[in-house]
């Protein structure tokens, strides 16, 4: 395209207003290739391919000295979209921040009070989580001696990427009132006690600690089977719940397996694993949305999936 275009005709052409192509003229930015006889301002093609840049350079936020640096050849696009792009990226998440303790003081209804520690729970830097999360577990777990159950309790515990989403951002914010919350750690270390009950004199006998640690292994394993759907009548399945078996006969001192295979294939996980759901349902959905992970079958943990599998041993 030699032709000159009018500056009618370029406003057209870049969506820019005439005087917005003014301005940028007087401001030495993109300078007409010309004017009319009668003094009016024409522009050929390099002038409308660079009013287009110019335009979509401000609609991304560049200032005017950048884009005359630009122009200049003094920086690259390169150079000038890092620089943006790093701003963006920076109040993307002031606002992901922001929008997560708007959310969280509608659903609680919070007092003016609240806000400000909504507000630092959604600010937390990754060591303050980090650690908001270690003491949490540490009081669930104080007195237990369960050193193995770190293993076990490991996917449930919550890991909030660099660059989060909103919806991980505000089920991290829902996530850390809940445990700092000093009723529901002690529900949960009530639930912990009486699952793993090693404690009193049992806590200093070594061949009790060994069935402890064995029944975390056992557990955790047959977690991971049911998430993987295996079959409760498989090789893998008969393995874990002969194994189950044999512990729950040393705990009790029953030498009769098949007595003991009985007990356990009749006896009703349903209370327990309601109880679970209950308690820990919503904190499992929320550390699975944070860390990125499918959502957890809280109506079907490992218990659940065990006590089939013995069942399936008759």
């Amino acid at each position: 395209m030699n032709e000159w275009l009018s500056i009618g005709d370029v406003a057209r052409r870049t969506g820019l207003s005439v005087s917005a192509i003014r301005f940028y003229a007087d401001e030495g930015i993109v300078a007409p290739a010309g004017y009319t006889g009668a003094g009016y301002r024409c522009y050929d093609a390099r002038g409308v391919a660079a009013l287009e840049l110019v335009r979509t350079l401000r609609d991304l936020g560049a200032g005017l000295d950048e884009i005359r640096r630009l122009l200049a050849d003094e920086i690259t696009v390169r150079d000038l979209a890092t620089a943006h792009l790093a701003l963006v990226e920076r109040q993307m998440g002031q606002l992901r921040n922001r929008r997560a303790v708007l959310r969280a003081v509608v659903r609680q209804d919070s007092e003016a009070g609240q806000v400000s520690l909504v507000h630092r729970l959604a600010s937390m830097s990754d060591d303050d989580r980090e650690q908001l999360v270690e003491e949490f577990w540490a009081e669930v777990t104080d007195g237990l001696d369960l050193r193995e159950f770190v293993d076990y309790l490991r996917p449930w515990r919550p890991r909030l990427p660099a660059d989060p989403t909103g919806e991980q951002l505000d089920a991290w914010v829902e996530l850390a009132d809940m445990v700092r919350d000093p009723e529901f750690r002690q529900a949960v270390r009530r639930f912990f006690g009486e699952t793993f009950t090693a404690t009193g004199d049992e806590r200093a006998d070594p061949s009790a600690e060994a069935d402890v640690a064995a029944q975390v292994e056992i557990l955790a394993q047959a977690r991971a089977a049911s998430e993987a759907g295996v079959p409760v009548d498989s090789r893998e399945a008969r393995q874990l719940a002969t194994r189950w078996v044999a512990l729950a006969a040393s705990r009790s001192g029953e030498r009769d397996l098949t007595e003991v295979r009985r007990q356990v294939a009749a006896a009703d996980p349903g209370p327990q694993v309601r109880r679970h759901a209950a308690l820990l349902g919503r904190y499992h959905a929320l550390t699975a949305t944070i860390n990125g992970t499918p959502q957890p079958v809280v109506d079907a943990p490992a218990s659940t999936w065990l006590h089939a599998a013995v069942a399936a041993l008759t």
